[in-house]
C-alpha cells in the first residue's frame, strides 16, 4: 500500500542493468503520492540515468541515498504480487532482476522515454433533443448515433464517408456531445467471429471438467493438473470449459501456447466459444507491434482483462486475480527461453499458480517425462483423455526402412504411392522435414570441400529460392560461389535435402497438386502462418510441407496422410533427451492425420526401424516409451531423477576461454562433494556468432547443492576477466 506520509521515504528499485540485486533510492516528499510498487522510474546510476522498476518500499532511509528523479508512467506496470513473482523467477534462473523485468515487459518500456504512444479516439453521444437538424446527412448520422447510444469516431468513419464536417455542425447545434477516450490497438479487430456449435463431452472429458471445476471451487488452494490426452481427444474443449468456470467465479485466466503462430486460430475459437458472454480478451507475445503489446499490458495491469492468451512471455502478464493457468503442449521446448533470461514458462506457471493459489493445467498428448513422472508420483493430479472425440481411431503408423528402399529422391516408393493415392482421393497430406532451405550444404565434388559460416562452427544452408547460402544461427549470407575456394573446381552441388527441395520434388511428382510450404522462411511476414492455415481449412492446399511447426496444434480434418522424412537426424544428437524429442515430434505430427471422418495413416522414413522410440510411436504407446526411457535416466541420475545447471563461457580468445573454464571448474569442484561436474568441454557448436564456447555441466540428485554453487558463482564471476562471458542456464533443455 502506498504510504500517505509527506516525509521522505525510500524504495527498492530493480534497475534495467546487469546488477544482481535491487538498489535503494530516496523518494522526494512531493513524489510519494504518485509512486507505488510497479512504477517505472528514472534513477541515477553512477554518472548516468537509467530506468528502474519499484519492487518494494524500503524500511531504511538514509541521507546518503540518491533520489528517484521521476516517475515515468502515470500508472504502475505491475503490482506487489507480480514484483515478488518476478524476483523469485530471477533468483531461480540466476539472472539480474532488472534485466529480467525488462524481458517481461513490452518492448519500449526499458528506455528513458515514456514508451509507445497512447492512442485516443472520440466518442459521440446524442443529447436527446426532440427536434431534428435540417440536413438529411446530419439526420442520418444523428439517427445512427442515437440508435447505438454512442459511437466512436473510428466506427463513424467506416459507416459514413468524411463525417467530420457533419459531426462538427451537430456539435455546434447542440445535438451531440463528444468525449476523448483512450483507444487500444487490437491485433485481431478484423477477425470475424465464427458461429459456435456446442459439442457433447465424452465420459473422459466430462470427468476431467468435473474434477477441474471442483479444484476451481476451492479458490484458496493450489492445484496442479496434468491433462494427458491423445491427439484429437478434445483437450481444448476442456480448457474452454475450465476457463468459463474460472470467469464465473470472478477470477481471471491465462492460457499459454508454444508458438506465436498458434494464437490467431485460438483467439478465433475463444471469440466463437464466448460470443454470448462479455469476455474481455487480450493477446500478449513478441510478434505483436510495440503499440499492440503496450496497450494489452496496460489493460491487463488495470484489471480490464478476463483472459490472456500468449506465448511464453505471457507468463509475466500482471493479472491481479489469477484463478487458472493453462499450458497447452506443455512438453514443447519453445517454452524455454534460449538466450539471456533463460526461464521456462511451463515451470514458472507452476510457481505462479502456487503463489496465486490457482489451478494450473499442463496439457499434452506427449507430456515431458519430468511432468509425467511427477504426476505418477502424486505431485500433480493426473487426468487422462485416452480416446479421440467422436470415437475416431488413431492413425495407422508405418515405418519405411530406407535401407530397403534406396532412392535418389527424398521420397521413398511407399510414400510416393501414398501421396499419389491421397491426391487422387481429393484428400490432404502433410509432409514433415525438419530442415529448411534447399539443401543443408554445398559440396565440391572434386575435393570434398564445403562452405562454412565464418562466425559459427557450421556449414551454410543453401536456399535455391533466394539463391543464397545462409547461417541459421547468425544470419550470415553470401551468394553461392562459382568455383571451389580450395581447388577451383566448378562441380559445387547441393547435398541432402530441405523443405525447398522437397517442395520441388512434390511439384514434379504431382504437377496438378496445390503445394505450399510452412517454415521460418515462408511465415516470417505477419499473418503468413494464419493465411496458410486458412487455406488448408478451405481445402485450397493439397500438400503442405513444413518443419516441426506443422506438428503443433493444428486441426485439419481433411488430412489423411502424414509423411515424415529424415526422422533419424535428432536421434543421433549427443543429448540424453534426443529419444524423447523424437518420440514427441513424431507422435505429434502423426496425430494430425485422420482427425476428420476419414481414416488416417502415417509413413515414417527411417534408417533405424529397430529404434525403441520409433517402435513406441507406431503403437501410440506413450506409457511404454516413458517406462523404458525413465529406467535409463534413473541409472544415470538425469532429470527427473537429478537436476542440471549448464555453465557456458564464451569469448573471442579461444585459449583464454579454455583457461578460465578450467579454473572455474576447479573452484566449483572444490566447493561441493554432492555435485558431479562434467567438463569443461567444447559446446556442440564450439564457435557461435564468432565466440569460442566451452561448457561445464553441474549435476546433482538434489537441488540444494546446485543452488549453493549458483550463489558461489556470484562471487566467482568477479574473477572472470573482461572478454570472457559466463552464462548460467538452470534446468537446461538444449546444450548446443
Amino acid at each position: 500500500m502506498t504510504p500517505t506520509s509527506t516525509v521522505n521515504r525510500a524504495v527498492d528499485v530493480a534497475v534495467a542493468a546487469p546488477i544482481d540485486k535491487t538498489l535503494s533510492y530516496a523518494v522526494p516528499a512531493g513524489m510519494v503520492a504518485e509512486l507505488c510498487i510497479g512504477s517505472r522510474v528514472r534513477v541515477p546510476l553512477g554518472r548516468r540515468q537509467v530506468i528502474g522498476y519499484v519492487m518494494a518500499w524500503s524500511e531504511t532511509v538514509s541521507d546518503k541515498l540518491k533520489p528517484v528523479l521521476a516517475v515515468v508512467d502515470p500508472h504502475p506496470l505491475f503490482h506487489e504480487q507480480h514484483a515478488i513473482f518476478y524476483r523469485r523467477a530471477a533468483e531461480y534462473y540466476a539472472y539480474p532482476i532488472g534485466a529480467a523485468i525488462k524481458t517481461a515487459l513490452p518492448a519500449g518500456l526499458s528506455g528513458l522515454n515514456s514508451g509507445p504512444s497512447v492512442l485516443t479516439d472520440k466518442v459521440y453521444r446524442s443529447t436527446g433533443r426532440d427536434d431534428l437538424p435540417a440536413g438529411a446527412r446530419q439526420q442520418d448520422v444523428l439517427a445512427y448515433i442515437a440508435t447505438a447510444g454512442e459511437a466512436r469516431l473510428s466506427l463513424l468513419r467506416k459507416q459514413f464517408s468524411t463525417p467530420h464536417a457533419v459531426l462538427q455542425r451537430l456539435l455546434e447545434l447542440g445535438f451531440l456531445t463528444v468525449e476523448e477516450v483512450e483507444s487500444c490497438r487490437d491485433p485481431f479487430v478484423d477477425v470475424a467471429i465464427v458461429e459456435h456449435f456446442p459439442v457433447e463431452l465424452n465420459p473422459a472429458q466430462d470427468q476431467a471438467v468435473t474434477q477441474i471445476n471442483a479444484f476451481l471451487a476451492e479458490s484458496d488452494s493450489f492445484h496442479p493438473v496434468l491433462l494427458h490426452g491423445v491427439t484429437g481427444s478434445g483437450k481444448t474443449e476442456v480448457y474452454l470449459r475450465s476457463i468459463a468456470a474460472t470467469l464465473d467465479q470472478g477470477r481471471q485466466a491465462l492460457m499459454l501456447v508454444p508458438e506465436i503462430a498458434l494464437t490467431p486460430q485460438l483467439v478465433t475459437r475463444f471469440r466463437s466459444w464466448f460470443q454470448d458472454r462479455a469476455v474481455r480478451l487480450a493477446v500478449l507475445h513478441s510478434g505483436l507491434s510495440d503499440g499492440e503489446r503496450y496497450d494489452a499490458w496496460r489493460q491487463v495491469a488495470r484489471g480490464d482483462i478476463d483472459v490472456v492468451i500468449g506465448a511464453r512471455s505471457a507468463i509475466f502478464a500482471p493479472l491481479p486475480d489469477l484463478g487458472l493457468i493453462v499450458v497447452d503442449e506443455e512438453h514443447d521446448g519453445s517454452y524455454k527461453q534460449s538466450e539471456a533470461f533463460r526461464y521456462n514458462a511451463r515451470d514458472l506457471a507452476l510457481l505462479r499458480g502456487k503463489m496465486a493459489q490457482a489451478v494450473v493445467i499442463l496439457g499434452s498428448a506427449t507430456p515431458a517425462l519430468t511432468t509425467w513422472y511427477r504426476a505418477k508420483e502424486g505431485h500433480l493430479t493426473y487426468l487422462e483423455l485416452p480416446d479421440r472425440t467422436a470415437e475416431r481411431p488413431l492413425p495407422a503408423v508405418q515405418l519405411v526402412d530406407l535401407a530397403q528402399s534406396e532412392t535418389e529422391s527424398l521420397l521413398s516408393e511407399p510414400l510416393v504411392l501414398a501421396l499419389t493415392e491421397t491426391f487422387a482421393a481429393g484428400e490432404q497430406a502433410l509432409l514433415l522435414l525438419n530442415r529448411r532451405g534447399y539443401a543443408p550444404f554445398l559440396l565440391c565434388h572434386d575435393c570434398g570441400a564445403t562452405v562454412h559460416c565464418p562466425n559459427c562452427e557450421i556449414t551454410l544452408t543453401y536456399s535455391q529460392v533466394q539463391r543464397s547460402l545462409r547461417c541459421h544461427y547468425c544470419d550470415y549470407r553470401i551468394r553461392p560461389p562459382e568455383s571451389c575456394a580450395r581447388c577451383n573446381g566448378v562441380r559445387i552441388l547441393p547435398e541432402g535435402g530441405g523443405t525447398e527441395r522437397l517442395e520441388e520434388d512434390i511439384r514434379l511428382l504431382l504437377p496438378e497438386a496445390r503445394v505450399a510450404r510452412m517454415d521460418r522462411d515462408t511465415t516470417s511476414r505477419k499473418g503468413a502462418h494464419s493465411r496458410l492455415i486458412d487455406q488448408m481449412n478451405a481445402g485450397e492446399i493439397d500438400v503442405l510441407i513444413g518443419t516441426q511447426m506443422i506438428a503443433k496444434g493444428h486441426d485439419f480434418p481433411a488430412v489423411t496422410l502424414v509423411g515424415v522424412l529424415n526422422a533419424d537426424s535428432a536421434l543421433n544428437l549427443p543429448d540424453f533427451r534426443s529419444a524423447e524429442r523424437v518420440y514427441s515430434l513424431l507422435s505429434q505430427v502423426a496425430g494430425r492425420a485422420g482427425r476428420g471422418d476419414r481414416l488416417g495413416r502415417v509413413l515414417i522414413q527411417t534408417y533405424a526401424p529397430d529404434n525403441y522410440a520409433l517402435d513406441f510411436v507406431t503403437g501410440h504407446d506413450y506409457t511404454g516409451f516413458a517406462k523404458v526411457e525413465l529406467d535409463q535416466r534413473k541409472a544415470l541420475a538425469y532429470p527427473p531423477f537429478g537436476y542440471l545447471v549448464n555453465l557456458v563461457l564464451s569469448g573471442n580468445d579461444e585459449a583464454k576461454v579454455q583457461q578460465i573454464a578450467e579454473q572455474l571448474a576447479l573452484e566449483l569442484e572444490s566447493l561441493s562433494t554432492e555435485t558431479e561436474l562434467l567438463g569443461p568441454a567444447p559446446c556442440l557448436l564450439s564457435r557461435l556468432r564468432n565466440k569460442h564456447r566451452r561448457q561445464i555441466l553441474l549435476k546433482s540428485e538434489r537441488r540444494e547443492p546446485l543452488r549453493r554453487q549458483i550463489v558461489m558463482l556470484g562471487r566467482l564471476r568477479k574473477k572472470i576477466p573482461a572478454g570472457v562471458n559466463l552464462t548460467v542456464d538452470v534446468d537446461p533443455l538444449d546444450m548446443f
